[in-house]
């Protein structure tokens, strides 16, 4: 699988003009009256919506290394590109972005097109002590892309949407060889045409490549089976400083410890992955939905907690709590709303729907009046509001309104009360920071049979100026709430540099001295990624 030096033509699959300050698509962002329109819903919000910057008028710190003529026609230290690598999307990267807050910004912008042009980026990087941090589709939400180490003397930000082809597809194993750099859509598109599909679709599907996914162990949009894009992996091809690692195509081995596992997680901190051979299955034909509600939401987590554990495994279970649900439209009447899904490639899903359907009302759901139809309702206006959410999100903090998300995993004895002791603990910790009432809501994003993913979103008025510090204050609350409850610090989010305190506190320490030894062993001039997962080593 010898890389090869000329460049594959790029994915043919338009991509929209990417908004450098916020998420998705910059013409998808709320207008400024829309903003304002939003904001009157909380109470506090600010009356006119933060002006976006200007790219001609950022105000960037100086390029402090430049690129060697052969690696010239890879670089670029435009404004644009410099400001659009910056930061991920979450709430705190949009906030200084709209602030003009760019002195993070890295010095050059790498587009290697061929996994020889990313080796010749590391050694001439590890040469020149420059940092340097791999990005895909730059929507990580936990500080996964921005360099705060300060400790090389320059930054690349190695962008590897260049490299985003499906190589090979083996229909006989159902697999494929992707590289790295594919965002979604562009991967879909490729498989579509073998009527195959990767079928793993986070919510920042859009705007998110395979490697970033491998990278941060990301979770799709299904909530049973395989969750997580670990259980697709085949094998992975990864450029690190001292060589490439390439493991051997299996569909299962126990000689030793997994070499895919090593980086799987690794977060851009051991290597760059460039390939990978994932799992592959027909494109379903089948599926239908239904939604049930619940007046009381511990019966509801105990209704899907039947449904985890039933063998049936649907392709969606999403529980939404009664502020959540009310947030994204689906109800107003104070009950949880459950949303079930089932699909198949090969045989009608009815009766499983129904299966489901009928173990919710058992355990105290009464499904709505289309349950089981094509256009079940509530279920549609959920998908919509899910995906309209980020925007929403931007939008608000234009009119400095606190509005951000955090999710964990944990096991079923525990569920309930973390539900309950993140609220209370929450509600009066942005009581005290923000001076008003603010909203904490929760849905539950994947099952399983020993336990369930919250996914927690606070909305409160912020301080103009002061949203990021306020900010951080709730986030450093919730991760303790977590940590006492023995629950992770991220299910599928990553640990960046924004989880670090918690995930410090929940890694084993022999596990910790491991890793470090393998970033020494395989980064050891340290200019990967400084700063995720442990602290660069002392130079």
């Amino acid at each position: 699988m010898a890389d090869s030096s000329t460049p594959p033509p790029p994915s043919s699959d338009a991509r929209p003009h990417r908004s450098w300050w916020g998420w998705g698509a910059a013409d998808k962002a709320l207008s400024d009256a829309e903003c304002a329109e939003l904001g009157r819903l909380v109470p506090g919000a600010a009356d006119t919506p933060r002006p976006i910057p200007a790219l001609p008028s950022l105000a960037l710190p100086r390029t402090r290394v430049e690129p060697p003529t052969a690696l010239a026609p890879l670089m670029s230290a435009t404004p644009p590109d410099r400001a659009s690598h910056t930061y991920g999307k979450a709430y705190r990267d949009v906030i200084r972005a709209l602030d003009a807050d760019l002195a993070a910004a890295p010095d050059q912008v790498a587009r290697p097109r061929t996994e020889r042009e990313v080796t010749q980026v590391l050694d001439w990087a590890a040469d020149a002590d420059v940092a340097v941090v791999p990005y895909g589709g730059g929507s990580s939400v936990v500080g996964g892309v921005e360099y705060r180490a300060d400790r090389h003397r320059g930054v690349v930000s190695l962008d590897l949407s260049s490299m985003d082809r499906v190589l090979e597809v083996d229909t006989v194993s159902r697999a494929a060889r992707i590289q790295g750099g594919a965002l979604g859509p562009a991967l879909e598109a490729q498989l579509r045409t073998h009527d195959l599909t990767l079928r793993h679709f986070p919510q920042s599907f859009e705007y998110s490549t395979l490697g970033g996914w491998l990278a941060t162990r990301a979770g799709g949009h299904y909530a049973t089976l395989h969750t997580h894009i670990d259980d697709l992996v085949e094998s992975m091809r990864v450029v690190t400083p001292v060589g490439v690692n390439e493991s051997l195509r299996l569909p299962g081995s126990g000689a030793g410890p997994s070499p895919d596992r090593l980086f799987l997680g690794s977060e851009g901190t051991l290597g760059v992955i460039t390939e990978a051979w994932m799992r592959l299955q027909d494109r379903p034909r089948h599926k239908a939905s239904a939604t049930v509600l619940f007046h009381d939401v511990h019966v509801a987590l105990k209704a899907v907690r039947a449904l985890a554990q039933s063998g049936l495994n649907p392709a969606n279970c999403r529980l939404l709590d009664p502020g959540e649900a009310a947030l994204a439209g689906v109800t107003g009447g104070g009950e949880s709303v459950l949303v079930l899904g089932v699909e198949s490639a090969h045989v009608p899903v009815d009766g499983r729907l129904a299966e489901l359907v009928a173990l919710a009302r058992d355990h105290g759901g009464t499904p709505s009046p289309s349950a089981g139809d094509a256009g079940d309702t509530a279920a549609s206006t959920w998908r919509s509001a899910f995906l309209r959410m980020p925007y929403l999100r931007d939008a608000l903090a234009r009119m400095s309104v606190i509005t951000e998300t955090f999710e964990t995993a944990v096991t079923w004895d525990r569920a309930a009360e973390l539900y309950t002791s993140v609220r209370g603990r929450l509600a009066t910790v942005v009581k005290e920071v923000t001076g008003a009432e603010g909203t904490v809501n929760c849905r539950l994003t994947h099952v399983y049979p020993d336990g369930a993913a919250p996914y927690f979103t606070v909305v409160a008025p912020g301080r103009r100026g002061a949203e990021v510090a306020m900010w951080d204050e709730i986030k450093a609350a919730a991760m303790e709430v977590l940590g006492d409850h023995g629950a992770t610090v991220t299910h599928h989010h990553a640990v960046g540099r924004d989880h670090r305190p918690g995930y410090d506190r929940q890694r084993p320490e022999p596990f910790a001295l491991a890793l470090r030894a393998a970033k020494a062993a395989l980064d050891p001039a340290g200019i990967l990624n400084p700063g995720v997962l442990f602290d660069p080593a002392t130079r």
